[in-house]
């Protein structure tokens, strides 16, 4: 017997309620606000940590249980002049007073016993070659939360001391730039709002031809992101999610929630036009529209998961709020939004707009007319040409990808407003960027006895040899006895090419050469060491989640549509497009191709991140419009058994949709795009790419093309393959169109 998922009934009850249902929204909404206003903060983190134990995060613990608690970030001040020198008393007075200044935060703030200056340590390497610059380092108490919380006021007792004639003040570190990228973030994210949005309810009121119809997906987007950024304020209090989780769910959620609702408004009023009454056009719908929405959403969240097996904060808080705002989205579109159709009815087709109003109200996909028809079947006629062009177009697009440069953007990238920035090209020119973000050798075993100690001592002659390295700093040694800290200085930006080979060398050969024989265990810990790690775990991770999210869209397309070919066309269509993606990302990015054109940051790396994250999501959200298209083929082919016939009524019936919808996504995740920081630059562009090459290339030629050629084919399930479970979700039989109903 075939299992039917019932979205119909749930559609026609909430229509049939609509104000009880609207009324649970509201609640539901109202507790989302306030979780995300009261939990939201303490259920962030802004520390990017492994959720496994590698090296770096052994080393670390060592450190925190054995030498210095919890860690804190390493701050520096610059101060400069033009005038004077270090040795003259002016200078002094400046930087002693700040000193002073920064001593008043007290203890919770700064650990006092870390802050010193060139005139109360005597340490040279606090003061530049020409005399004209010199540093103020300290380190944050208390863990990497806390010094985020503290930093802006040490950032304003910094501010206070700048405008002093004849001086330059200065303050970059660990948490300064962190500061500086959430503050980047934000502005990037409300720019990204504001750039969307506006840009959506345009292509909205186009598609669907009412400024009514169009308000509605909004509202529903924004109910799916509260709802679901309050779920997320939960979670947090039991897995600390990363703060970026922020931006994924606004991202997704204005993407998804605006999409699922089109569909399902156009195919309520498409119902209409057929001459159903309001809660049978609503239920009618909820049979056929919300049933895709459901599936799709599946899809996407069971792609998310591939994120949580990824043992990194940032992938697992990714997958997690993607996951929620998804999960928001088909709750909605399953009650919330019957309910607004039950109580507007055909007021949903108000303030229509000029020669546009009534065609999109009254379309009937029946009829073999329109733009989209004259395409599919101009495709159809020549499906192995249309193939080979379209397919040999995404081949071409994915070749740059062969040259991807993967890493971090780092301080470098920032942009040059950012006081830590300008501090950073200071430290850099004139120190060494290492003298914030140091490499840190942490030493297990009898650190007193002789052959430890001469393995130290061969250490730094060896370190002395290579010029990316600094003086190390002094020996640090616990307690115990049993655990040391050699901290060196590493020239460059920590996530740089210099720093990342300079510190390999150090793990692969220095410790190695100079640690032989003895029973002693090192870890080499430190941003550096934290970025090399996290580009291994990505490396890893891709030959799991690529597999992953490829077996789960296999098992649910077959399950679903009771194919064996169609998932394995899906499967080699979404990776040429997300392929094509990649390409167009490197060229872009890395290779500067119109990247000034576009208003981007040319880069000499794509985010080590970006790759992974994209597959995930692009291949959940292009699964979207695959199943939607599926669905009104599945759906015509079941009363017709006509394959032709089938696939250009789903071309012309979608086509306008989907590209709506897409344009839709690609205004949201470009709008993301016109940010500062180039990680987001990336990933919006990446995104928006890939969806305009899914939506139009992938779908308007090589799904019809490809199903012109399959034939029947295309829903063949082997013999042995009968015991799966007939789990559809499009009535098989729909009932009888009645004739129009009179305007």
């Amino acid at each position: 017997m075939a299992m039917t998922f019932s979205t119909e009934n749930l559609a026609r009850s909430s229509a049939t309620r609509p104000w009880r249902v609207v009324a649970v929204w509201v609640f539901v909404f109202l507790v989302g606000g306030f979780l995300m206003a009261t939990l939201l903060k303490d259920g962030e983190t802004t520390a990017f940590v492994f959720t496994g134990n590698p090296e770096v995060n052994q080393g670390l613990k060592l450190l925190e249980d054995e030498i210095r608690g919890p860690t804190g970030t390493n701050e520096i001040v610059v101060i400069e002049s033009s005038t004077f020198t270090v040795d003259d008393p002016q200078f002094r007075q400046v930087v002693e007073s700040l000193t002073a200044n920064l001593a008043q935060l007290g203890p919770e703030i700064i650990r006092l016993e870390t802050l010193g200056n060139f005139y109360s340590t005597g340490a040279t390497q606090l003061v530049s070659g020409d005399r004209k610059t010199t540093l103020i380092s300290f380190v944050m108490a208390g863990d990497f939360d806390d010094n985020s919380d503290n930093i802006p006021d040490v950032v304003d007792t910094v501010h206070a001391a700048q405008g002093q004639k004849g001086f330059g003040i200065l303050i970059t570190g660990q948490a300064t730039i962190g500061l500086d990228q959430r503050e980047l973030g934000q502005e990037d994210l409300l720019k990204g709002e504001m750039f969307g949005i506006p840009i959506a309810l345009i292509i909205l009121i186009v598609v669907l031809g009412a400024l009514a119809a169009a308000i509605v997906p909004l509202v529903m987007a924004i109910v799916s992101i509260v709802v679901a950024t309050g779920a997320a304020a939960l979670v947090g209090q039991v897995f600390e999610l990363s703060f970026f989780v922020e931006n994924i769910i606004t991202m997704i959620g204005l993407a998804v929630g605006i999409d699922y609702s089109l569909f399902v408004i156009s195919r309520y009023r498409e119902e209409r036009g057929r001459g159903l009454e309001k809660i049978d056009a609503i239920a009618h719908a909820g049979a056929t529209a919300t049933r895709a929405v459901i599936f799709s959403g599946m899809t996407v969240v069971l792609a998310l998961l591939g994120m949580l097996l990824i043992p990194f904060n940032i992938f697992i808080s990714i997958g997690i709020g993607a996951s929620l705002v998804v999960l928001a989205a088909m709750a909605a579109a399953m009650t919330l939004l019957p309910a607004i159709l039950g109580i507007m009815g055909d007021k949903v087709n108000s303030l229509r707009i000029p020669f546009i109003g009534k065609g999109q109200a009254s379309f009937d996909p029946t009829k073999s007319s329109g733009f989209w028809d004259k395409i599919v079947r101009l495709v159809m006629a020549q499906p192995v040409i249309s193939l080979l062009l379209s397919g040999g177009l995404l081949i071409a697009a994915t070749v740059p990808f062969f040259g991807i440069n993967t890493g971090f953007a780092g301080v470098s990238t920032l942009p040059d407003k950012l006081e830590s920035k300008q501090a950073f090209l200071v430290l850099d020119e004139k120190f060494s960027f290492g003298e914030v973000t140091p490499a840190e050798i942490v030493i297990q075993g009898d650190i007193a006895s002789p052959v430890v100690q001469a393995s130290i001592d061969r250490l730094r002659e060896l370190l002395a040899t290579d010029a990316a390295f600094s003086e190390p700093r002094e020996l640090e040694i616990s307690d115990s006895g049993t655990v040391a800290l050699l901290a060196v200085p590493v020239a460059g930006d920590t996530s740089g090419d210099a720093s990342i080979a300079a510190v390999t060398r150090l793990h692969d050969l220095y410790v190695v050469e100079a640690f032989a024989g003895t029973d002693a265990n090192v870890y080499i810990t430190g941003e550096t060491a934290f970025n090399i790690e996290f580009f291994a775990v990505s490396a890893r991770s891709a030959w799991i989640v690529f597999p992953f999210v490829l077996g789960v869209s296999f098992l649910l397309l077959t399950v679903v549509f009771r194919s064996i070919l169609l998932p394995i066309k899906a499967i080699i269509l979404n990776l040429l497009a997300v392929g094509a993606a990649y390409g167009i990302l490197v060229l872009v990015f890395q290779k500067g191709f119109l990247a000034s054109a576009f208003g981007f940051q040319e880069s000499p790396i794509i985010e080590a991140w970006i790759p992974l994250f994209l597959f995930t999501i692009l291949f959940g959200l292009s699964m979207d419009y695959h199943v939607f298209l599926l669905s009104r083929i599945r759906e015509r082919f079941d009363q017709t058994q006509d394959n032709t016939e089938s696939v250009a009524f789903g071309i012309r019936s979608t086509g306008r949709l989907i590209t709506g919808a897409a344009l839709i996504m690609v205004a949201v995740f470009w709008g993301f795009a016109t940010g500062s920081l180039v990680g987001l630059q990336q990933m919006g562009f990446g995104l928006g790419i890939a969806i305009l090459l899914d939506a139009t290339i992938v779908r308007t030629v090589m799904v019809p093309a490809s199903m012109k050629l399959l034939g029947k084919w295309n829903w063949y399930l082997p013999n042995w393959l009968e015991w799966i479970p007939n789990v559809r979700f499009e009535p098989k039989k729909l009932a009888q169109a009645p004739a129009p109903a009179d305007d």
